[in-house]
């Protein structure tokens, strides 16, 4: 028996004696000892292996799984540029405290600094995006250390096999094997929180810190605030569109918090965050407090839900909040030209209950959280760690594969940087919802918009045809311009991957657009 078998076998079993039941791997050699040990028992039915041939887009949809059964995913690979195309995604796990298990496979570590073929320096690769790191090496290696850390996001082991790398096909080793999950660790109390405040304010990020929807949804009826979320199709309590309505000055004054309590990150709108600095007090609640974000600034911080010693909120208070989100919902329903915006309202609208959505970084999350009525019922997901456009097809089909089906709605620009997401079309129930302005919309609505060199180097067109792409690869894939197509498409059944390509007017045209809704805020 080679010494990277029994390694491998090792390593292989207390992954499933974790209760781990998903593991990506992108094919290669060094990490054939892993790739076979789990091919053994995946035909014992003791785990399920999704098989992805680029590294990045691997990581991503491990991401995704891992963020959809809030379990650990093993996401494995060769040594050398592979390893390094996992980045972006432990990076995204790491802000985001999701258990992704990266186990890299390496040659030999005296092989390191000698020239020799595909070997760099794989330890520590990550740095401080992941939780635990071990250079593994010989026949054995104890998973309990990185199998508890992984409670809090990222781990990476590093295991260098020696060759042979092939061993016997006797899966004697499997035998006997029993199911025995980490414990998880016991938080401490969260502890009080306590206000006198009668203008309080609830702000919740879009990811709610982690924490579950039941245990906010109960913590929003306790506190009793008026509540912002950036996900407003979960929690139907919110004051739908506040990041439109709190750009006119004169609202903002009027509804100026005495004290704000955030639950997670605010990471979409300045007008929102604007609001949160001008309270005298604020609370954070967020369990990456204790890994990550360790410096956030508060009066007091969090890492879990506390208990609530809090004063009444003023009526009047409440009924100012009410009033303007829903004169604020008049304005958006009367948006009849087909754009970004009237897309944003009626996918939210038309979503059927229990719908899993991811949603792309960039315009479309914030379209959402402006022109989305608050509702609740849709299972909503998005990498808003760092944000990033990359790996989103990715994650996306990671959803889909734990949901058993999945809606995404992507800009352009992300939908064209990862288009090796789709070559697995066979295996995922995904309808993508493409949303077409031929470059970074997003750019036409920031600062940046008129300098010279703008479409050059913000704009960026690319003069492309999503659906013809997506037809190239065998995938179903059309282009629709209107309302009751898109109504149609939303809650049509979703069978195999599909693209469905919303062309929306010019860029500059939805930036005004936004523009002239923002407006009609100051006369509210």
């Amino acid at each position: 028996m080679s010494q990277a078998t029994t390694l491998a076998r090792v390593i292989i079993r207390q992954i499933l004696e974790a209760g781990i039941t998903d593991a990506v791997i992108s094919p290669g050699s060094r990490n054939a000892p892993l790739s076979l040990a789990l091919v053994a028992a995946q035909k014992r039915g003791l785990i399920k292996l999704h098989i992805r041939i680029d590294e990045r887009t691997a990581a991503f949809y491990a991401l995704g799984l891992a963020k959809a059964s809030n379990r650990p995913v093993p996401v494995i690979c060769t040594s050398g540029t592979a390893v390094a195309n996992y980045h972006p995604a432990v990076l995204e796990a790491s802000h985001s405290n999701i258990p992704l298990f990266v186990i890299t496979a390496d040659r030999p570590a005296e092989l390191r600094r000698t020239g020799a073929n595909q070997t760099t320096e794989q330890a520590r690769i990550f740095g401080k995006a992941v939780r635990y790191f071990s250079d593994v090496s010989g026949g054995a290696y104890p998973l309990e250390l990185p199998l508890n850390a992984l409670q809090t996001g990222p781990v990476h082991i590093n295991v260098q096999f020696e060759e042979p790398l092939l061993g016997d096909d006797n899966d004697a080793w499997l035998d006997g094997l029993k199911v025995n999950p980490p414990k998880v660790f016991d938080r401490k109390k969260a502890g009080t929180l306590a206000s006198k405040s009668t203008r309080g304010l609830l702000v919740i990020g879009h990811d709610r810190g982690g924490l579950e929807v039941a245990a906010v949804s109960a913590f929003i009826e306790s506190l009793g605030w008026p509540v912002i979320s950036e996900d407003p199709l979960t929690f139907a309590q919110a004051n739908a569109h506040a990041s439109l309505f709190l750009t006119a000055t004169p609202i903002a004054k009027d509804l100026a918090p005495d004290t704000v309590i955030v639950i997670g990150r605010t990471t979409l709108s300045r007008s929102v965050n604007a609001l949160i600095k001008s309270a005298r007090s604020t609370f954070v609640i967020d369990p990456r407090i204790a890994t990550v974000d360790s410096d956030r600034a508060a009066d007091k911080r969090f890492t879990d839900l506390p208990e609530l010693y809090v004063a009444p909120a003023d009526p009047e208070w409440i009924a100012k909040w009410q009033k303007y989100s829903e004169r604020t919902a008049k304005v958006v329903k009367d948006v009849s030209i087909w754009s970004e915006p009237l897309i944003a309202r009626e996918i939210a609208a038309n979503l059927s209950a229990d719908t899993a959505l991811f949603i792309a970084s960039s315009r479309p999350i914030r379209d959402l959280e402006a022109f989305a009525a608050a509702r609740s019922g849709v299972i909503t997901y998005a990498n808003r760690g760092l944000a990033g456009i990359d790996g989103n097809i990715s994650t996306a089909t990671g959803i889909a594969t734990h949901h058993g089906s999945a809606i995404a709605v992507l800009g352009d620009l992300a939908f064209l940087h990862d288009l090796t997401g789709l070559i697995h079309h066979d295996q995922v129930n995904l309808k993508i919802f493409v949303v077409n302005n031929d470059g970074g919309g997003i750019f036409s609505t920031l600062p940046q918009r008129g300098v010279e060199g703008f479409e050059e180097v913000f704009g960026t067109p690319h003069g492309l045809d999503p659906a013809a792409i997506a037809k190239s690869m065998g995938i179903s894939g059309k282009t629709i311009d209107n309302t009751a197509e898109l109504s149609k498409e939303i809650t049509a059944p979703i069978k195999g991957l599909s693209v469905v390509v919303l062309d929306v007017p010019n860029r500059e045209a939805n930036a005004d657009l936004i523009k002239d809704l923002a407006e009609k805020m100051k006369s509210l």
